[in-house]
């Protein structure tokens, strides 16, 4: 190394080499230039002259500031010996440099090498491993692919640059640091710093596009589709599986060839200063227009494949009205953005002439004026001149084709084409009911709210606090020759729960490692203290139906199955408590990932963050297995991460006894034509599809997808790229085949869209004369206040209206008027057999006002027996908790029902007190079904109890439902009846005994309605 001190060149010295010139080397192009090395002291009366004339040749004697900046960069001010710093190099120090970045590398690469490891070992598990490659590869593919061509494209570009402005931009000059003379050489920062700026876009373009996997995947296996857009004739597939990738390779070209462009202009600014100080006259180079004109075509080539591609989403835009492309777009806009498009063709074939004849600046404006004024005529002022003055005067009759392709192609991104509608009557007579042929139907109608047998189960069921009930599903199983609506709860353990002094790595890693076990309970009936009848429950399993056994009630992988395990290990795992003792077992599953030799366990330690326990557990042997990633939803978005998941995974027991998790999987797109938009989650999308069920071993944790709609060309492709992920729908087991289900989270979108375009009238559709809305149903906010909101979805094993005598777990929506509270029609999804799938709308009369569910929930507030009742509960420790009100399709009417529970202050578990029942201007209510079917409809209501039922306690401080006046009274009997009763009613209002004139009087119009009923028939 060499050091040396400013201090060591002396006045003497600096004096004699007076001001000297060196010729440089000739540049590729054949120039040469000089460097100019000021003298040290005193500037003598020869350089300002110089410098005088210099300036006066270029034209700058009327700009003495320039004068003197440049007269200052050659002539320095004389300085003495004392005002001279001396500057000492510091040590090179550059190997340790080298040495810390090579070791930063080394652990980045060694620790993306480990996760790659794992994941490889995680999917092999699974069985997966092809589908692992094949994204692994795809992804290393394209960033190594973009990587080195932006650094390529960029760094040719820059050489070609570099080329071009080397005589002036790359030229040494000499700048003054601390009154000092230092030689300053540009290229030896702007090379480097082109490898630096082409790197980092390189790095970036490649991770960008390595995010983007699923769009070139789709894009290399897409499968054929023949429908096609109305507007540009294009296939379903260009728009679903080719325009992503299209766009995305567009934006990147855009973005470089805008660097290249920007890189242009500032070594051309980089070229002034040395222009002047070699006289030039001129403040113009024909070499930078050239660089800059060749680098502004091939920007312009690039936007006009931009503004090509631009042209096409005006197939998915919403507008106020509709969707898709307007009447105006079809005629003006998209033809102007196509001329757009050529304009910018023709304008960079003139910036390429410009770069090799003329090199000035008339024909880069011209290039750039060019699409500038054909956008503005084209897309700005005749649009807007045709929508306000042609298209708004007359918009339905310009508009319709485009609201009929909107309406059209909506429907088929929704799949409500194959919506089957039909009629309902919705009368209001108890002879509508047909009670005696719907008898299966009533014996299953859901009395149980999800919420409110969650926080009963919290109680009862947990046993330790350990233990959790993260969700209630709602299912149907055969008993005893016949189906019954039950519902079910997985009892999960919940690490995080367990007390503070048994928080240890051994406990939370070795010994609870499993939930245990679910509960099982019909949905309509409940004990006298109003608690749920299980079919199964407790720890150890008790079952008390000979149709459900549990063989492995363990489960290892579920929803609140966070954190990672390792069994069949030496310590026995906790099974169940029992007493005050506790039963163990051992894990004896294929699930997981083998711990292995010394070396996989420390990198699996590595991985999972648990070096300081397990390299050193005398526990864990080479044949115990690691789970990992045991959370069911976390599992399958691993393995399909471009599949989306429904929110509410639920637990099927199969004919074997063991648990699995059945999943909702869907396709879902943004891109379809002529689809309006709607938000699903955390997605807006205009095309879904519930292409796939996915099914999860509680205990294994394997994983199987299953093809539901085949015809969906999104999956079909999916299939085609991974070939051994997906299986046919004919190819799951029976015993789980019968549990699938229509989705909640696709019905409710199918009810949003469906209630705007289940009008196939564009005159209708425009005018919105017919829009529905999902009924809404009164909710309770955080500050315990009422609150109006949608109605759930809700599952209902019930015969369908106008099918064969047979039930069928269905899932319905209602509908009410938009802004409005009477019910217009219901929506009905079809889960079982041949019929899955399938959806069916029935519409209500719009003659007559048919009640709906906030109209029912106001009747039952104002009722005179169950308000006062209702405000009784609430004043005595204790708070009314209302149910989800159903709606329930009964022969050819509806009828209402309505769960009330009790729930104490001091405690969260409420109990089922009150079932209350309404048809149409009438209200019935009891402490079991039967009871309220007896107030609400007499004798006819009443229905033999089950052979297992135990008598109902009663309970004293409930209201006592009236007797039924008997049906085969004859008109006299009941005119006298009701004027006792109606006397009686006089009588206890006048004494304040306001709740029983409220029964007396409700008993009195029941007696009025069969006067007229017997009345009538007579």
């Amino acid at each position: 190394m060499v050091r040396r001190s400013l201090t060591a060149l002396g006045d003497g010295e600096a004096t004699q080499r007076g001001q000297a010139t060196r010729k440089l080397p000739s540049t590729p192009f054949g120039f040469h230039t000089a460097a100019i090395v000021p003298r040290i002291g005193s500037a003598g009366a020869g350089s300002r002259s110089c410098n005088k004339t210099n300036a006066s040749a270029i034209g700058l004697g009327r700009f003495p500031w320039i004068r003197r900046m440049l007269w200052a960069m050659s002539n320095p001010f004389p300085i003495s010996d004392d005002e001279v710093i001396d500057v000492t190099p510091p040590k090179r120090t550059r190997w340790r440099r080298w040495v810390i970045a090579a070791a930063v590398l080394l652990f980045i690469v060694l620790s993306r090498s480990l996760a790659i490891y794992i994941s490889a070992l995680w999917f092999g598990s699974l069985g997966y491993s092809a589908v692992y490659w094949y994204i692994f590869k795809l992804k290393a593919g394209l960033f190594l692919i973009f990587l080195l061509l932006t650094i390529g494209i960029l760094r040719v570009a820059f050489w070609l640059l570099e080329r071009a402005f080397a005589s002036y931009a790359f030229a040494p000059r000499t700048i003054m640091v601390n009154n000092q003379p230092v030689e300053f050489a540009p290229a030896r920062f702007i090379r480097p710093l082109a490898w630096i700026v082409s790197g980092v876009f390189g790095l970036f373009f490649g991770f960008a596009m390595k995010s983007n996997w699923e769009d070139f995947a789709l894009y290399f296996n897409q499968t054929a589709t023949t429908q096609a857009d109305p507007i540009f004739q294009k296939p379903l597939g260009f728009y679903l599986f080719s325009l992503p990738v299209y766009d995305e390779i567009s934006s990147w070209l855009l973005t470089l060839t805008f660097i290249v462009l920007c890189t242009a202009v500032v070594f051309s600014l980089l070229t002034i200063p040395q222009r002047v100080l070699k006289s030039t006259r001129s403040l113009t180079s024909g070499r930078a227009f050239a660089a800059i004109s060749c680098a502004l075509a091939a920007l312009l080539l690039a936007i006009a494949w931009q503004t090509y591609l631009s042209r096409f989403p005006y197939l998915w835009t919403d507008h106020q009205t509709f969707s898709g492309v307007t009447y105006t777009e079809a005629n003006y806009l998209l033809p102007a953005l196509l001329l757009v498009s050529f304009a910018l063709i023709i304008s960079a074939a003139i910036s390429l002439l410009n770069a090799f004849t003329r090199k000035g600046l008339r024909l880069l404006l011209l290039a750039v004026a060019i699409p500038i004024a054909v956008y503005i005529v084209g897309v700005v002022i005749v649009p807007t001149y045709v929508n306000s003055f042609i298209v708004k005067p007359n918009e339905l009759g310009r508009e319709t084709p485009y609201i009929e392709h909107n309406i059209n192609w909506t429907r088929q991104a929704f799949g409500l084409e194959q919506i089957e509608l039909r009629e309902f009557e919705a009368e209001n007579s108890v002879e509508a009911l047909n009670l005696n042929a719907n008898r299966a139907t009533l014996e299953n109608i859901r009395l149980w709210d999800w919420h409110a047998l969650q926080d009963t189960l919290k109680q009862i069921q947990t046993i330790r606090t350990y233990y959790d009930f993260p969700d209630v599903d709602v299912d149907r199983y055969s008993f005893a020759g016949r189906t019954r609506q039950v519902m079910l709860a997985a009892r999960e353990i919940d690490v995080e729960k367990l007390p503070e002094s048994s928080r240890n790595w051994i406990n939370e890693k070795l010994i609870y490692t499993h939930g245990y076990g679910l509960t099982i309970n019909t949905a309509n009936e409940f004990t006298p203290e109003g608690m749920p009848r299980f079919l199964v429950s407790n720890m150890p399993i008790e079952t008390r139906t000979q149709e459900i056994t549990i063989t492995r009630p363990q489960i290892y992988f579920g929803q609140k199955t966070d954190t990672d395990v390792y069994v069949n290990t030496a310590q026995k795992e906790f099974d169940f408590p029992q007493g005050e003792t506790n039963t163990y077992t051992t894990y004896e599953g294929t699930g997981g990932i083998k711990i292995g030799g010394r070396l996989r366990r420390t990198l699996l330690a590595w991985a999972l963050n648990d070096l300081s326990k397990l390299p050193f557990s005398d526990d864990v042997s080479s044949e115990s297995r690691v789970l990992i990633r045991r959370n069911i939803k976390e599992m399958v978005n691993g393995v399909a991460p471009f599949l989306i998941y429904d929110n509410d995974p639920y637990i099927v027991v199969n004919k074997e006894g063991r648990l699995f998790w059945l999943l909702d999987a869907f396709t879902e797109s943004s891109r379809f034509p002529y689809s309006r938009h709607h938000q699903v989650g955390g997605n807006r999308i205009n095309y879904i599809r519930n292409s796939v069920k996915v099914v999860i071993d509680a205990y294994n944790g394997s994983v199987a997808f299953y093809v539901f709609d085949p015809q969906d060309p999104l999956i079909a492709t999916y299939r085609a790229t991974f070939p051994t992920l997906f299986q046919d729908a004919s190819a799951m087991p029976a015993d789980l085949r019968s549990h699938v289900r229509y989705p909640e989270t696709l019905i409710r979108v199918q009810g949003e869209v469906y209630g705007i375009y289940h009008t196939q009238s564009p005159k209708i559709f425009f005018q919105r004369e017919d829009v529905w809305s999902i009924a809404h149903q009164r909710g309770r906010s955080e500050q315990d206040k009422n609150k109006s909101e949608p109605i759930d979805p809700y599952y209902v094993l019930m015969q369908l209206p106008g099918e064969q005598p047979s039930s069928e777990f269905v899932l319905i929506l209602p509908f009410t008027p938009a802004n409005r509270n009477n019910m217009i029609g219901w929506m009905a999804g079809r889960g079982d057999g041949d019929n899955y799938g399938k959806l069916l709308v029935y519409n209500f009369p719009q003659s007559r006002l048919i009640e709906g569910p906030l109209q029912i929930e106001a009747r039952i507030d104002q009722n005179a027996e169950l308000s006062p009742q209702f405000t009784l509960w609430n004043q005595q420790g204790s708070r009314v908790v209302r149910g989800h009100l159903l709606v329930i399709p009964i022969g050819r009417s509806l009828l209402y029902v309505e769960p009330v529970y009790l729930q104490a202050t001091t405690s969260p578990m409420p109990e089922l007190r009150l079932v209350v029942l309404a048809i149409q201007e009438r209200v019935g209510y009891g402490k079991s079904f039967d009871e309220a079917m007896t107030h609400l409809f007499g004798e006819a209501g009443k229905t033999p109890p089950p052979p297992d039922a135990s008598p109902t306690k009663v309970d004293e401080t409930a209201p006592k439902p009236a007797a039924t006046p008997p049906s085969g009274n004859n008109v006299q009997q009941l005119i006298n009846k009701a004027v006792q009763e109606f006397e009686d009613y006089q009588r206890l209002t006048s004494q304040g005994k306001l709740a029983e004139a409220g029964q007396k009087l409700e008993q009195h119009k029941r007696t009025l309605e069969e006067l007229k009923r017997v009345g009538g028939k007579q």
